[in-house]
């Protein structure tokens, strides 16, 4: 298995100089401003660009020059990956103004600190262990790392172990969103973006993956009393639809009648215990329409997600922060300065105050930082 460790950034918005070493549940809190929401999109840009969109990215971001730091002059972001098969990677790029846009100034991948694999400089590319020069006129608004031939296996797993980190929002919920219309049968086991997949993804989960169907199914008997069961019948034309059973009504709901709370927990119920999680998961502001008294539940399912994924949350709830431990939770802040400073909550001499108060209480009264 493969695990991100590490995420260095210089000057990308209010990260002017910031390095976060992750650990297998990373809940980011702090004030508006503060950076929380720039980690996750300064992984999200990492995994775009692993897949050739990264000019596509910076796009929808508002442009390079809207992403620099004020008066810097170039983007740095690197990361470095943890693996038993292939030894740890760590990976950079540098982007510069260019033309009204950027360029990649440098790229570089190696492994256990030593070993080139790719390397840019320039319109100069090169890759592989022997660091052959591509014979392909690149693409210089995209990475090398995107355009390496597939054959080198170390590269590939190493930009497919990128590629595959997952920045999700939280899904819409009105009248005419995703998840409450009917939906056409998918082979997925991922409830998608905005939850365009959930009632395919409950299907599959149910028929193939009986264990996870079911701990769905008991999550939300504890989250909501009232829940008896789930059912996902067919319809017309391949359609499927989720029936939402109470053990008060005799007729199911259906999920264009569930509050918006409701449907959002029951999104990342089946997100966070999908067999398909992404192995490194973003999620921003999970708690957005959710009542306190399930961010316990929240809490427990990321925790329990952590075992097999890496879960990178950012979160203005302070009752989140109430059900993690210190080690779990990574406090922003912002300087004198205005940058961005990320520091873990467990590097605070919290034991005496954490005999009298939650860690929520602890974090209200300033004992962490984190606070407008």
């Amino acid at each position: 298995m493969m695990r991100l460790s590490k995420l260095s950034v210089r000057s990308f918005r209010v990260l002017a100089k910031a390095d976060v070493a992750f650990r297998p549940l990373t809940v980011m809190i702090g004030p508006n401003g503060s950076g929380k929401t720039t980690v996750l999109e300064a992984l999200s840009l990492l995994a775009v660009s692993a897949q050739g969109g990264l000019s596509d990215r910076i796009s929808q971001l508002g442009g390079f020059s809207h992403l620099l730091t004020y008066g810097a002059d170039r983007l740095v972001i690197g990361a470095s990956v943890e693996s038993a098969e292939w030894a740890s990677f760590e990976y950079s790029m540098n982007l510069i103004p260019s033309g009204g846009v950027y360029a990649i100034e440098a790229e570089d991948l190696t492994r256990a600190n030593s070993l080139y694999l790719v390397r840019t400089q320039g319109v100069h590319m090169s890759y592989g262990a022997h660091q052959m020069k591509s014979s392909l006129k690149p693409n210089l608004f995209e990475t090398a790392l995107a355009q390496v031939p597939g054959k080198f296996e170390d590269i590939e797993a190493f930009r497919k172990c990128l590629a595959a980190t997952t920045l999700y929002r939280p899904i819409p919920v009105g009248p005419k969103s995703p998840i409450r219309l009917p939906q056409q049968l998918q082979p997925s086991l991922l409830p998608g973006q905005e939850g365009e997949q959930i009632a395919s993804c409950l299907y599959n989960l149910r028929e193939s993956h009986a264990d996870q169907f079911a701990a769905v199914e008991d999550t939300l008997r504890a989250a909501f009393p009232h829940f008896a069961r789930l059912k996902l019948p067919a319809v017309a034309a391949g359609l499927v639809v989720v029936e939402w059973y109470d053990k008060r009504w005799s007729r199911p709901l259906y999920l264009n009648q569930l509050s918006e709370g409701t449907l959002r927990f029951l999104w990342l119920a089946a997100l966070l215990q999908s067999p398909d999680l992404p192995l490194t998961t973003l999620i921003d502001e999970p708690e957005v329409s959710m009542h306190p008294e399930l961010l316990s539940l929240l809490a427990d399912l990321l925790r329990e997600a952590s075992k097999h994924a890496q879960i990178v949350v950012a979160t203005q709830s302070d009752r989140l922060v109430r059900f993690l431990r210190p080690d779990e939770v990574l406090v922003a802040d912002v300087g004198e300065d205005g940058f961005a400073r990320l520091t873990w909550a467990d590097t605070f001499e919290l034991d005496k105050w954490l005999e009298d108060y939650t860690l929520d209480e602890v974090w209200r009264m300033g004992r962490i930082g984190g606070r407008a």
